[in-house]
């Protein structure tokens, strides 16, 4: 298999149709276990360079640093300017210091310099900010960040998890646009088959700006695995099964109805449910790439065997009109 190239928006950028993502790098479980160790995340991004991937995307916070730490050894080892690596930043660092959060300049110039770091390059290709300050002002954010893309650190800007305030990105890059700064040119939403709410308001905004669409959690925490049915519901081996939240946002029979047509879906194409459902999104009008990510060599192999499945006009349609509600095409 080799992913294939699609443009990153109005960057000028080319992105692998799937990038792949590394929170679970260094993740601890709340028994102390680490979801995947150094080791793996090296196999991890060997399998995926040798599928033709070339989109990293990680933030400082991801296994409290290692994420970006081991990006940065395997990177040593190649040509760095064949990848594009993307990282993030906001949440609190340091106990007790409340100017170690947010998209104040002093938290963003001393949280790039730090990442830079960890990943030992002198640049990132995407900056993403992971939530929206409201305790900056726009304006003091998006000097700062401008300020970076002419120090050289960083070449894009990116939003992550903006919904439903899609009208803040858009005011910020006017403000940006009318000072001759930097914009936001990539954003990263949840979006797939059972949350739709960047639907209608937030695609038009990206599509308006030129952004880049690259949606996070594709798969709705799993559930889009056919891993869960109508009948067990969670079991207590589940890795979520201690939140209620997962199971009063998934398993309901709205969503169980969408996990019947993406299973018959992936039997009509002798696909697994992850792969009609990345398809599904990789077919949208609007996506760029979505981001994958998984635990094992197995599980990334197969989910990135979705850029081999091709969806009829009819079977995209009949997955987009399996969920109800007020969504529409851009």
């Amino acid at each position: 298999m080799d992913l294939e190239f699609v443009s990153l928006g109005d960057t000028g950028l080319q992105t692998s149709e799937l990038q792949f993502g590394t929170w679970r790098f260094g993740k601890e479980t709340e028994e102390g276990n680490v979801e995947i160790g150094e080791e793996r995340a090296h196999e991890l991004l060997d399998a995926y360079d040798e599928a033709g991937g070339r989109y990293i995307d990680t933030a400082d916070v991801y296994g409290g640093g290692k994420s970006e730490e081991w990006i940065g050894d395997w990177l040593a080892d190649r040509d760095r300017e064949r990848y594009t690596v993307a990282s993030k930043i906001f949440w609190q660092i340091r106990e007790g210091d409340p100017n170690s959060r947010g998209t104040n300049r002093k938290n963003v110039r001393h949280r790039i310099d730090a990442l830079l770091e960890r990943l030992d390059t002198d640049y990132v290709d995407v900056l993403y900010i992971h939530r929206w300050d409201d305790e900056t002002p726009a304006r003091e954010m998006m000097k700062t960040l401008n300020g970076l893309v002419e120090d050289g650190k960083v070449h894009y800007l990116g939003t992550s998890t903006m919904v439903p305030n899609g009208w803040k990105v858009a005011r910020a890059n006017e403000i940006a646009r009318r000072e001759g700064w930097e914009p936001f040119t990539v954003a990263q939403p949840r979006y797939n088959l059972v949350d739709r709410e960047v639907e209608g308001g937030y695609l038009e905004m990206a599509d308006h700006y030129g952004l880049g669409v690259c949606p996070w959690s594709p798969l709705g925490q799993g559930f889009l695995t056919g891993k869960y049915t109508r009948e067990e519901g969670l079991t207590g081996e589940s890795r979520v099964a201690e939140s209620s939240r997962f199971a009063d946002a998934y398993l309901t029979d709205e969503n169980f109805d969408v996990l019947d047509v993406v299973q018959a879906v992936a039997d009509e194409e002798d696909a697994t449910p992850a792969q009609v459902a990345l398809a599904w999104l990789m077919h949208r009008e609007g996506v760029t790439a979505p981001i994958v990510g998984a635990r094992t060599v197995e599980q990334l192999e197969e989910n990135l065997g979705a850029a081999e499945v091709d969806l009829s006009d009819e079977q995209v349609e009949r997955l987009t009109e399996a969920k109800g509600g007020p969504f529409s095409d851009i």
